[in-house]
């Protein structure tokens, strides 16, 4: 796939998000069933959906997708089913929902809360930890992917090359805290139940509407300053987020898999704005210093299984810088990646 370094639409940006690689179709054509994702309408569901579509299309399977959402939105149910996909509208947290849900070979679990969690703990760790028990015991037989976090690891020190799947876990606030509650509980089903599952801990996915970067060049092209609080990240493009998520399916297992899911490269955040601010022909302020530990994850199991990232944080970069300029749309979701207290 030829990575382009301007997008005019939504709709050209969503069909590079989606285009499957040669990967996501060979394993599409070894699929034995359907695939069903849960919580699909939120900020990768959609260009997932509609990768997994798009590769089993190709792939040839006729394996049927489906994508679980409650779609507050109806626009994202109206363009998921012009793609071909079943949608089906959805209260997962509804015990007659998750019952009437159609049985499936494969399960991609989404559903989760983040923002919004100071205040409303009893409702996050409801989502977060009570739920994914429901959807387990739900699909007992299927192989199942479940988004986690890289915020069940601790900060750790940024010349470290982050942390491996088999480091310690350290949550820091309730949010990482109930999302480690996630890990847990599903597998401890996974375990009762001989549930095949793979925990991927994410962090973070990028693309134009959404992400650090976005919240980065955001900040340099309004002419506001860039903390430094958390002066160091890791990233990855949605595209290849979203291939690490389908073909982890064929990684699930009891007790399960973990894998974590983002760059490989430690990023400064002070030398991504001074990109930006390059792109912009601008100028740019910070705040803070460096601290000398950062939220940071180690994804060399992922390159090592699947190749990924294939597409550079510079590229990712020039897009969005475009984005921007073009007046794009934002999904109107700061990420907070500068947050050091757990505090969402």
């Amino acid at each position: 796939m030829d990575f382009p370094s301007t997008v005019s639409s939504e709709t050209e940006l969503e069909d590079v998000l989606s285009e499957p690689y040669s990967e996501d179709i060979e394993l599409a054509f070894r699929l034995d069933g359907d695939v069903m994702l849960l919580g699909a309408a939120g900020k990768m569901g959609p260009t997932l959906a509609k990768r997994i579509g798009r590769a089993v299309e190709a792939g040839g399977s006729g394996s049927r997708v489906y994508a679980v959402s409650r779609f507050s939105d109806d626009k994202v149910k109206q363009n998921l089913e012009s793609h071909g996909l079943t949608t089906i509208a959805s209260d997962l947290l509804s015990d007659t929902g998750l019952r009437e849900l159609p049985d499936c070979r494969y399960v991609v679990f989404m559903a989760g809360a983040k923002f919004g969690t100071t205040g409303n703990e009893d409702q996050t760790w409801a989502i977060n930890a009570y739920l994914p028990g429901n959807v387990i015991r739900r699909f007992p037989k299927s192989q199942m992917v479940a988004f986690s976090t890289g915020n069940v690891y601790p900060l750790v020190p940024v010349d470290s090359g982050g942390c491996k799947e088999t480091d310690p876990t350290g949550p820091v606030g309730e949010y990482a805290q109930s999302t480690l509650g996630r890990e847990r509980v599903l597998s401890f089903f996974a375990r009762r139940n001989q549930t095949p599952l793979c925990l991927l801990r994410l962090n973070y996915a990028v693309e134009p509407r959404y992400g650090v970067l976005l919240d980065i060049g955001q900040a340099v092209y309004s002419g506001q300053p860039v903390s430094l609080a958390m002066g160091y990240v890791n990233v990855i493009w949605q595209g290849d987020a979203n291939s690490a998520a389908f073909r982890a399916l064929e990684l699930c297992e009891s007790p399960p898999a973990v894998l974590n899911v983002t760059g490989l490269r430690t990023l400064s955040v002070r030398e991504i704005a001074e990109q930006f601010a390059r792109h912009f022909d601008k100028d740019v302020a910070f705040t803070g210093e460096e601290a000398t530990t950062s939220l940071l994850n180690n994804a060399g199991q992922c390159h090592e299984r699947f190749d990924l990232p294939r597409v550079t944080v510079e590229q990712v970069i020039e897009l969005t810088a475009g984005w921007i300029r073009s007046g794009g749309r934002s999904l109107g979701k700061p990420t907070k990646f500068q947050v050091r207290d757990g505090k969402f």
